[in-house]
Order: structure tokens, then sequence, then C-alpha cells
């Protein structure tokens, strides 16, 4: 497993770094010598978060964690992704196609320092490729994500673009193209 670590408001010693990676290497039996792990570490309001991002065989997995340890931060995230996995492995190897969840972000840009008045402010714009997939696969992974919503191009609906999202109630919701 490969590591990268960024650190936001916070300057680390190795050691944490390498107790990041040790606790993280645990979890190298779900995906193998190819995946990629990002470690984000940040202090923000006396909370020292950990956030975990492993990007293997084409799935995103990520989980966060905040603490007022870093090393707690470390291994409640570990455990929280290593939770995700076992609870959405058996989903994978049941009922997906082997590459349902190849997609990564491409390319961020940014928005000018000062709009104009009046105008809507983009904060930031994302480009990546969308492929196919079923809606309970779009489903799983936002849920891998752990967003509030998902766009994909439908494979059901001859791969129209639609928008799967978390309701209040627990549900799921789609939205999609009314042609």
């Amino acid at each position: 497993m490969k590591f990268q670590y960024t650190e936001k408001k916070v300057s680390l010693p190795e050691n944490v770094h390498a107790y990041a990676e040790k606790k993280t290497m645990k979890l190298e039996r779900f995906f193998g010598d190819d995946a990629e792990a990002l470690v984000a570490f940040s202090v923000e309001k006396g909370r020292n978060n950990v956030e975990i991002t492993v990007h293997a065989a084409g799935t995103i997995f990520r989980a966060s964690e905040s603490t007022s340890d870093m090393f707690a931060s470390i291994d409640a995230a570990v455990s929280t992704m290593e939770r995700q996995i076992r609870k959405n492995k058996t989903r994978l190897a049941r009922r997906l196609r082997q590459d349902a969840f190849t997609r990564t972000a491409e390319v961020t840009s940014f928005a000018p320092d000062e709009p104009e008045e009046g105008s809507f402010n983009i904060i930031r714009t994302k480009h990546f490729p969308m492929k196919p997939m079923t809606r309970e696969e779009a489903i799983l992974q936002m849920n891998l994500l752990d967003h509030a919503f998902f766009a994909f191009r439908d494979e059901d609906c001859d791969g129209a673009f639609a928008v799967v999202y978390k309701r209040n109630d627990g549900g799921y919701g789609l939205i999609e193209d009314a042609e």
C-alpha cells in the first residue's frame, strides 16, 4: 500500500505518520499492494481530525474521525473503515461488476478570488468520467464515500444522467432526467 500524508493547520512529528501507516496497513489484506492511502491530519477547535481515503481496485473508501487525541483519531478512523469494508465487502463481491466504481476526479479548478457583484460564486469545479452503473451501485458508492448525494449515468435508463441522495427519513431518493 502506498501512503500520502497531508497536514492542515498542524505540524506533526514523523512518529504520528508511522503510527498511522502501521494501523492502516491492517487494511491491506482487503486491498492488496496496489492500493493508495491518503491520510489527512488537521486540528480544528481543539479536536484532532483524521481522514483516511483508500483508492483500491477502482473503489474509494473514506473514513473520518475526530477526537481529543491524534492517535485515538487514527485508531477510530481505521476501525470505522474496517467496519465499512466488512459491511460492504459481500455486496461488492456478490452483486457488482468488477469495474463498477472506476471513477476518479481529474481536474479541479477554482473561481476568481473576487467575483463580480450579483454573480454566483463557484468555489470549485470537478471534472470526472461517469461510467454507467445501476442505482444500487450508485447508492453503495455514495455510502462508501459518506456523501449525501452521488451523480451517475443510470444503466437502467440507457446511460441518462441521474442523482441518488440520502433522505432525512433514512431512505434514498433518485433524481432522473424527465425526457
